[in-house]
């Protein structure tokens, strides 16, 4: 994170930020599964796991939002507030992820530990959980990139697919991609502590740097057009429409 702070430097983009939060999941996954104690197999589909979405997520992050593209309008705004995040040029927010990373790889470090010999059903039924649920992300990420593509009006919302039943499904699928790890290591000895993974994802996505910030900058960017889908349209979990007051 500190090389990566350096590179924002230069790019005037905090939004490698993002970059090295998910790719640092990986590089900690993959330490555990090469020195933890446990089952190999059970270690290396669980690396496997984040090692894959890791590499849609940065994928996707560089393609869309920081090489030769201008920094996330949210970070943007954080940095005009003059917010404790922005001061020393994001230097202490960079650092906040990297102990994110140690906090939230919980899950795979408890999993990778388990030295039982066979997958449990629960440890089954969560890589199928997972596997649903990064389809859904990736679908809902090119969906919003197809309507960006042909956007008719800068103020216009995407409402196709899956942004029709949820103002952020990129996010719910990404909560249920952190259910999917918790549970993962839920059979494994103090699994009840990976629980933690999800419930401080799911707090980050409601009360920092996820929906509000995402809401407040449509809301400037898109006006009545957004508020009108806000009152239709369900704030996380995929629902049906509302008829709109």
């Amino acid at each position: 994170m500190l090389a990566l702070w350096w590179w924002h430097l230069r790019l005037r983009n905090a939004g490698v930020v993002d970059v090295g939060w998910a790719a640092g999941l990986a590089l900690v996954s993959l330490l555990y599964a090469v020195f933890a104690p446990g089952d190999p197999r059970r270690r290396w589909l669980s690396a496997a796991l984040v090692a894959i979405w890791s590499a849609r997520l940065v994928a996707y992050l560089l393609r869309d939002r920081v090489l030769g593209r201008p920094e996330d309008p949210r970070y943007q705004h954080l940095r005009q507030s003059g917010s404790i995040a922005a001061a020393a040029s994001f230097f202490a927010f960079f650092q906040a992820q990297a102990m994110l990373v140690v906090v939230l790889s919980t899950p795979m470090l408890i999993a990778s530990a388990n030295p039982a010999p066979a997958w449990s059903a629960l440890e089954i039924g969560a890589a199928l959980l997972w596997a649903a649920a990064l389809a859904g992300e990736t679908m809902a990420d090119r969906q919003l990139e197809r309507f960006k593509a042909r956007r008719p009006r800068p103020e216009s919302t995407c409402r196709d697919g899956l942004w029709r039943y949820s103002r952020h499904p990129n996010y719910f699928f990404e909560w249920l991609v952190w259910v999917a790890y918790a549970l993962y290591a839920l059979g494994s000895p103090g699994g009840l502590v990976a629980l933690s993974a999800p419930a401080i994802v799911l707090y980050l996505l409601f009360r920092v740097t996820g929906i509000p910030a995402t809401e407040a900058q449509a809301l400037r960017t898109r006006g009545d057009d957004y508020r009108r889908y806000q009152q239709a349209t369900s704030v996380f979990v995929p629902w049906p429409p509302r008829r709109a007051s």
